[in-house]
């Protein structure tokens, strides 16, 4: 004859295999939310070519297509800078003085050397320099002296601005060395060469970020600084790094905002904090550090190039524009927090 189980047994048996299934049910809900998050931006990138292209066929075209790589080049390279700090759990605001600055620089050197790459390359180099000294000096003032990063950073923003009326005196320095203008007006595989520059770049921003030390300490110290100073890590000096190497990319941003249109100005650098931090955000790198990189800063990029882009061709003003990439902002912000985890936003 066959005895039954006590019911008290039944019972827990019953209650342990409902908890497996309910641990089974929400760690696929949480793998679910996972993949949403991580592929989002991607989604969203095809959505707003699908949805411009239905509007205008002629936003799918090869030719547009070059103009939005024109556009994304050196925002592209600026927000790849602003990545490591924003990864690191800080801010950055000094891309659009630093970039002025760097462009001024350049071509003020390259003008007085002969104005041609044979010569003028020193420019290149003097620009590089100056664009790691500002992230150097940002990053010191921001650690050693205890300054909170956005308004070291924007002090340093300033500084630069102000710093190019010295040098230009107020005046535009045009480029017009057929070698550098290359870099607009030579086009591989139907893209002009600055995208192709770009491209190499990102890759090289990319292996930085995933296999060098550097990269792995930078998300040590934006996924938790204690933690990260208790194993040993000198986070202050990873701050200092990582800012210099933001400055570097915003130096190579700026000489291809200068091929881009061939002169260097007071302007240079205008409209890039916006639209950097933008599509840095929109990506899908969080505001709190630790998360995101590069390739998701070249998503969000493209997403913020696609739609003013598509706004010009289907004839949006441009106060239309400026309120739409607002609301991404608002909208990307609000998706990358996780505000169970803060109790009060300062």
């Amino acid at each position: 004859m066959r005895i039954s189980p006590p019911p008290h047994r039944v019972v827990a048996r019953f209650c342990a295999q409902s908890l497996e299934e309910c641990a089974k049910v929400s760690s696929v809900v949480a793998l679910n939310e996972a993949n949403i998050r991580k592929w989002a931006p991607l989604l969203v990138l095809i959505a707003v070519c699908v949805g411009f292209g239905l509007i205008n066929p002629n936003f799918l075209s090869i030719r547009n297509f070059a103009r939005i790589g024109v556009l994304a080049a050196p925002a592209l390279l600026v927000a790849i800078g602003v990545t490591f700090i924003i990864i690191m759990g800080s801010i950055d605001l000094s891309m659009e003085g630093v970039v002025t600055f760097c462009a001024v620089i350049f071509a003020t050197i390259f003008r007085a050397l002969g104005g041609t790459m044979f010569e003028g390359w020193l420019g290149i180099l003097a620009a590089l320099a100056v664009g790691v000294l500002a992230g150097l000096i940002t990053g010191i003032a921001h650690v050693k002296l205890r300054i909170p990063s956005f308004m070291a950073s924007l002090s340093m923003g300033f500084v630069g601005a102000g710093a190019v009326v010295i040098l230009s005196g107020g005046y535009r320095i045009t480029i017009d060395d057929p070698v550098f203008r290359s870099l607009l007006t030579t086009r591989f595989i139907g893209m002009p060469l600055m995208v192709h520059f770009a491209i190499v770049m990102t890759a090289v921003a990319w292996f930085i970020q995933k296999h060098t030390v550097i990269g792995r300490n930078i998300y040590a110290v934006g996924g938790g600084e204690d933690l990260a100073k208790a194993s040993g890590l000198n986070t202050e000096r990873v701050r200092i790094i990582g800012f210099a190497l933001a400055g570097l990319f915003y130096a190579l941003g700026s000489l291809l905002a200068v091929a881009r249109v061939g002169i260097a100005d007071g302007q240079s650098g205008s409209n890039l904090m916006f639209t950097s931090i933008t599509a840095v955000v929109v990506g899908g790198t969080s505001l709190m550090g630790g998360t995101g990189g590069v390739l998701n800063t070249l998503v969000g990029v493209l997403i913020v190039s696609a739609i003013m882009n598509g706004m010009v061709v289907v004839g949006l003003p441009s106060y239309v524009q400026s309120g739409v990439l607002g609301a991404m902002v608002i909208v990307a912000v609000a998706l990358s927090i996780n505000r169970k985890t803060i109790s009060l936003v300062k």
